[in-house]
This record gives structure tokens, C-alpha cells and sequence, in this order.
């Protein structure tokens, strides 16, 4: 799956066109494309901590980068990915189908 943005508005610095970028990556982690920490190490690398939308993200990089030395574990952090995921960037989270059993 590939991500490509088609709307003129969106310039390259400004901040829609940085958000946009940042949910692009996300869907390219839905889609399987990327791991969560390769996820949160791009956003951290490409926005620092600079960007509102995606600071929450930025910060568990960081997370991951001290996970020898404190006791939570890599799946951990990785669910922190997805629980903020949803959150920061607005990624609705679809409802239960009740057709399947």
C-alpha cells in the first residue's frame, strides 16, 4: 500500500503538510510496512518533538531507547505505539461487527 498526497494545499513545510506526512507513516504501519518502533523512529528523526500532532510518538522513541535499563519490555511500548496512534493522529477505530461470531 502506498500513501500519496494529492491535494495542492499540502506544501512541504507547513504544518498540514508535516501532519499529513505523519499520518502517511502511520498507515504505512497499519499496512504492515513498519514496525512501531520503526514508526516512532522516523517520527522522532523527521518532526523531533516539535510537532503537536506527533510528540506523544516522538516521546516512546525515546522510550525504546532506555528499555535496557528501566522494566517495561518492547511489546509494551509497542502497544503504547498503537493506543497513542489512534489517539494522536484521529485514526478512527472501527466498531465491533456483530456479524462475526
Amino acid at each position: 500500500m502506498t500513501c500519496e498526497l494529492h491535494d495542492a494545499r499540502l506544501s512541504v513545510g507547513s504544518l498540514a503538510g508535516q501532519e499529513a506526512a505523519a499520518r502517511a507513516l502511520a498507515a504505512r504501519m497499519l499496512a504492515g510496512e513498519l514496525t512501531p518502533r520503526e514508526l516512532v523512529f522516523r517520527i522522532h528523526q523527521r518532526f523531533g518533538h516539535e510537532l503537536p500532532l506527533a510528540e506523544r510518538l516522538a516521546n516512546l522513541d525515546d522510550e525504546y531507547d532506555i528499555l535496557e535499563y528501566g522494566d517495561r519490555t518492547a511489546a509494551q511500548v509497542d502497544a503504547d505505539v498503537l493506543a497513542r496512534l489512534f489517539c494522536s493522529l484521529s485514526i478512527p477505530v472501527l466498531p465491533p461487527n456483530p456479524r462475526i461470531h
